[in-house]
């Protein structure tokens, strides 16, 4: 048996560019990714300069495939119907009330998809999470479809995503690692296989891993949760850093030239954003509460804690250097983007960042060269402790780098090449959340 046609059930950030590099990978195979969002399928199948997502080299594999065996829709019961396999790719933001709240996974639209798909399967499907989920949220989907489908029979696969914003494609093409979790029954191992046979198009066997669902399923978040870490360890060293006259950036070259640690994620910030460490780690954190693994908990939710510390010491320097008083300054913000090259900016630093200098007196003019204007009103809008900012005309969203650069003062969030390749006069003052431990105020960011 051979798959001939897939169904993705979300047309985000996982769902679009994985499904646009499988069918790119296996032209025999039906590609179709479906979103109850009408808006964002019609932007998929719209102008390829401005599809929902941003990532290099994304457009270029969209333009070859769309229309061809690779299709955005909104028709989502036709296409389950159809589909002999499912990835699930919906958002799992992290819960906002009730048992678990501000920390624990929300699942609602991993439940929604579930029932869709028990709804609409007249066939035997291969359900795949693609979501990042809790450990054993597998029994979950498994008691939904068991109980609302008697007809079809659904193994159910965990194949979480390991993609970073900004090196999506690059990380599709080349994975470090393509991990799929199966149950060791004899259908739950051909199911295995078949997505197995899919990845092997392009992806090396020795690196795609199998696991049980469970394994799968943690992996993600401790792969996260692992990663942020090292942020927010380099992050805590960067204050005492500043205490003691040592040099950050001399420093993490030190730490990462043991081979036993190594250089990646050492890099110290303003600290890290994006949908999935913080969300990730909370819902570790939850996890370990729940099974009573107290101190466990305490730990990692410390990850968290040295983040947004990293983001308030940051503000407090700028505030500083002005003695305390932000009252009628201008203040330019380069970069919105939790990260360059990507247009998400979800948890982003600069969110926190910008909020608490305009808490103190600050008007600012924001600038991100992918960001687009509504994303970044709607931010300011829905996450700043209350709403009615934009009415106080203190906040201006610049299109254009040109239109910025006259201020005197610029908070650099996001490492956008542009940025690097500009020259500031040096009567300018920068605060770099790039390098974080610089010790001079003034400083052509050309240099």
């Amino acid at each position: 048996m051979e798959i001939k046609d897939i169904c993705c059930i979300g047309a985000g950030y996982v769902g679009g560019p994985t499904m646009a590099v499988i069918a790119l990978k296996c032209p025999h195979i039906n590609v179709t990714v479906v979103d109850a969002n009408r808006d964002k399928i019609k932007a998929w199948n719209g102008p390829l300069d401005d599809l929902p997502v941003f990532e290099p080299g994304l457009a270029e594999i969209v333009e070859k495939v769309r229309g061809i065996n690779l299709f955005f829709s909104s028709d989502i019961s036709g296409n389950i119907e159809k589909a002999e396999m499912i990835f699930m790719a919906v958002n799992t933001p992290t819960k906002t009330e009730g048992e678990g709240a501000g920390m624990a996974a929300d699942l609602q639209f991993i439940e929604a998809c579930a029932r869709d798909i028990a709804k609409y399967s007249k066939s035997d499907k291969i359900v795949i999470e693609k979501s990042t989920l809790p450990v054993r949220t597998a029994e979950k989907i498994k008691e939904i479809l068991l109980s609302e489908n008697k007809i079809a029979h659904f193994e159910i696969l965990s194949n979480p995503e390991f993609l970073a914003e900004g090196t999506a494609i690059q990380d599709l093409f080349k994975s470090d690692r393509v991990l799929i979790g199966g149950d060791y029954t004899e259908s739950g191992q051909k199911a295995v296989k078949l997505l197995v046979n899919i990845y092997a198009r392009w992806i090396p066997k020795e690196k795609i891993l199998t696991t049980n669902v469970w394994s799968s399923e943690l992996a993600k978040l401790a792969s996260n949760a692992m990663l942020a870490q090292r942020v927010s360890s380099i992050n805590s060293l960067s204050a005492l850093c500043e205490k003691t006259g040592a040099d950050i950036s001399e420093l993490s070259e030190a730490i990462g030239m043991d081979q036993r640690i190594g250089s990646k994620f050492l890099k110290a910030s303003v600290g890290f954003g994006g949908s999935c460490f913080q969300k990730d780690i909370l819902n570790l954190v939850y996890l370990c509460e729940f099974y009573g693994l107290g101190e466990v908990a305490k730990y990692w939710h410390q990850v968290v804690k040295i983040n947004d510390y990293q983001k308030e010491r940051f503000a407090q320097k700028v505030i500083d250097h002005f003695d305390g008083d932000l009252t009628g300054k201008k203040i330019g913000i380069l970069g919105w983007a939790f990260k360059a090259n990507t247009n998400d900016s979800r948890e982003s630093a600069a969110i926190k960042v910008s909020e608490i200098l305009y808490k103190s007196g600050a008007y600012l003019s924001i600038y991100d060269p992918k960001v687009q204007k509504r994303t970044i009103v709607n931010d300011i809008e829905n996450l700043w402790e209350a709403n009615n900012y934009l009415k106080e005309n203190r906040i201006d969203v610049v299109e254009k780098l040109s239109d910025i650069l006259h201020l005197n003062t610029f908070v650099i969030l996001t490492e956008w090449e542009e940025f690097k390749q500009i020259n500031i006069d040096e009567s300018k003052v920068i605060f770099d959340g790039r390098n974080i431990n610089q010790n001079k105020n003034k400083f052509s960011i050309g240099k």
